[in-house]
């Protein structure tokens, strides 16, 4: 029985039930550290109100000293007093919501971090190649360090500046409502004015990415091809698309600064420090010479009026901050959603390790089929070949014997048991893959070549980097097999090539998928590949996507596909026999190449992986 994806869904009987709109993601993934965020924001807002207290105590203070009584010194130092122990909570408070928000945040990066990093690890590899390391990345790092800065700093930011104004404003309509009013003026135009700023922002800021892409696409053109067009005479083709692109994001961002350029400056000036100070100076004088209030009054309002309208003066980066975040946290939730590869609910051990597909197809999307109908089997110790032109479905159907993707339909068996009934790590037990894309570890070259068994002993890989003709590059290294690949030192493609079929001997697994591991090689390093690939062929069952077919003359089965199906297969002289498009390929490569219609080295490693595969 295969396993099935589980989780919650609606309930039939209930259509209501199971349709609750679910959390914001951004409040789902902080739910481990909620109170500890809570808490800081709790002290963060003390620590801002015990700010306000010195500029009250201050006031009072002021207003002591104006009555002239003898007795008024000895009021002073209870308010000194209370100035500097306000100063002191504050400081304690502040320092420890920032030390509890930052202890916080680092143990939600580590839990998001081991999550994405578990997750990723279960996800169809397929599936995870589509969605390109950039993106993962950006998960993994970026979109993580976005929630630090919402989380650790912004957040705090924004109970500061909206909890000290208004304690500052509750005073002062305690001394003198009017001016208390007079104040405000400030901060309500500054709304108004960032409001009608900031109209039509989401579409101007979906235009402003999009040009900025524009331009990162103008300029990747721009370098890729500006020799090609220098070399037909063209230089001054190869920088046009680019200028335009920045030429036209120019004009759309002068265009959207102008719309915006009177009412953002006067959000900004009339909620400014300076401005506020100067209505409040101006004001209250007025005030206090028609003996509305006593100067000792007006002094609170100069020191606390400035900072009622302070919040507007940074709100704009903090929306900013608030919205990256968010849109972090939607990126993590729908990477965390991507269905992960099933586990088997009865897992089943294959007996053997022959291969059978029956009636597979497979889509990407769901609705067109890139494979269909797809009958095969690979016997033990023996070499199919897969061949077909470009999109005819070879790198797909191949994908599915290690599990890179599950069939949309039909079922593909090893030793007798369904794929998706093995558990993973038996199935990389049994299944390995030489691609040509080689991916190697930021790690030492003894380690690369480890991936498979971590337990390998020094001399096990020695041995196996000795078979894939790589041995003598390693010791050349400056550190042997303790040097460290991705530093100062970088291997090249062939060389790569030969480490990632070491690590495929080490991992000792009975079967193998192939990509054409030669394509791209230089002929001394194809000589040494196909040499690897003999070795590492020996004994085993194996899948190869063949390009070139003067590399497979010898297979044991030639598979052709064209559009997903298999419309040939046999040996290759029964294939030529048959007139068919195998036949058309072969001659097709024959005239295109004809130096290269039978190369010894090719002809040489099929018969050596042939025979070997035999023994």
């Amino acid at each position: 029985m295969t396993s099935q994806p589980s989780g919650p869904g609606p309930d039939p009987e209930h259509p209501g039930a199971g349709t609750e709109t679910p959390p914001p993601p951004l409040r789902t993934l902080a739910e481990p550290v909620r109170g500890r965020l809570a808490l800081a924001v709790g002290l963060q807002a003390v620590a801002a109100l015990a700010g306000v207290v010195p500029f009250i105590a201050v006031s009072l203070i002021a207003d002591r000293l104006t009555e002239g009584s003898p007795a008024a010194g000895d009021t002073l130092w209870p308010l000194v007093t209370l100035a500097c122990a306000a100063g002191l909570l504050a400081l304690v408070c502040g320092t420890a919501a920032g030390a509890l928000a930052h202890v916080a945040d680092n143990d939600l990066q580590l839990t998001l971090r081991r999550r994405l990093a578990r997750h990723i690890g279960r996800l169809p590899l397929g599936r995870l190649t589509g969605r390109g390391t950039g993106e993962v990345k950006q998960a993994v790092q970026d979109d993580v360090s976005a929630l630090h800065t919402l989380f650790a700093h912004t957040l705090l930011d924004v109970v500061a500046v909206l909890t000290a104004p208004v304690l500052a404003l509750g005073y002062l309509f305690t001394v003198d409502w009017r001016l208390a009013l007079v104040t405000v003026v400030p901060l309500v135009l500054g709304v108004l004015l960032f409001s009608r700023a900031m109209s039509g922002a989401a579409a101007q800021m979906a235009e402003f990415g999009a040009a900025l892409g524009r331009i990162s696409a103008a300029a990747v053109e721009f370098a890729a091809g500006i020799a090609v067009f220098k070399s037909f005479g063209r230089g001054r083709k190869a920088h046009e698309r680019f200028v335009g692109a920045t030429e036209g994001f120019a004009d759309f961002f002068s265009g959207w600064v102008r719309a915006t350029l009177v009412s953002s400056t006067a959000a900004v000036l009339v909620v400014a420090p300076a401005v506020v100070l100067l209505l409040l100076s101006v004001v209250g004088t007025v005030f206090v010479t028609n003996g509305w209030m006593t100067g000792a009054e007006l002094v609170p309002f100069l020191l606390l009026g400035p900072a009622v309208a302070a919040p507007m003066g940074v709100v704009g980066p903090r929306i900013q901050q608030i919205r990256a975040g968010q849109a972090a946290a939607v990126r993590i939730t729908e990477l965390l959603a991507t269905p992960a590869l099933p586990e088997p609910t009865a897992p089943a051990l294959p007996d053997g390790h022959h291969i059978s597909m029956r009636g597979v197809s497979f889509s990407y999307d769901g609705r067109t089929d890139v494979l269909s109908g797809v009958d095969l089997d690979l016997a033990p110790g023996t070499v199919t070949a897969l061949v077909g032109p470009s999109g005819s479905g070879k790198s797909t159907l191949a994908s599915l014997l290690p599990r890179f993707h599950d069939v949309t339909a039909g079922k593909v068996t090893l030793g007798g048991a369904d794929l998706r009934d093995i558990p993973a790590t038996e199935l990389y037990r049994r299944v390995g893959f030489v691609l040509q894309d080689v991916r190697l570890l930021r790690a030492s070259v003894a380690d690369n070549i480890r991936l498979g068994r971590p337990d390998a002993t020094d001399e096990e890989v020695e041995r196996c980097a000795r078979a894939a003709r790589i041995h003598d590059r390693v010791m050349a290294l400056p550190d042997g097999y303790a040097t460290q690949l991705g530093t100062a030192v970088t291997l090249s493609g062939g060389e790569a090539q030969r480490l990632s079929i070491a690590r495929a001997l080490l991992a000792d697994a009975p079967v193998l998928v192939l990509d054409e591991a030669t394509a791209y090689a230089d002929p001394h390093s194809e000589a040494l590949i196909q040499d690897a690939l003999s070795a590492l062929a020996a004994g085993r069952t194996l899948l190869v996507i063949a390009h070139r077919l003067s590399t497979i003359r010898s297979a044991d089965r030639i598979v052709v596909l064209e559009d997903g199906r298999i419309t040939e297969q046999g040996r290759h002289d029964d294939l030529l026999a048959a007139k068919g498009r195998y036949t058309t390929l072969w001659e097709a490569q024959r005239t295109a190449q004809p130096h290269r219609t039978a190369p010894a080295g090719g002809d040489r490693a099929a018969d050596d992986i042939r025979q070997g595969s035999a023994r």
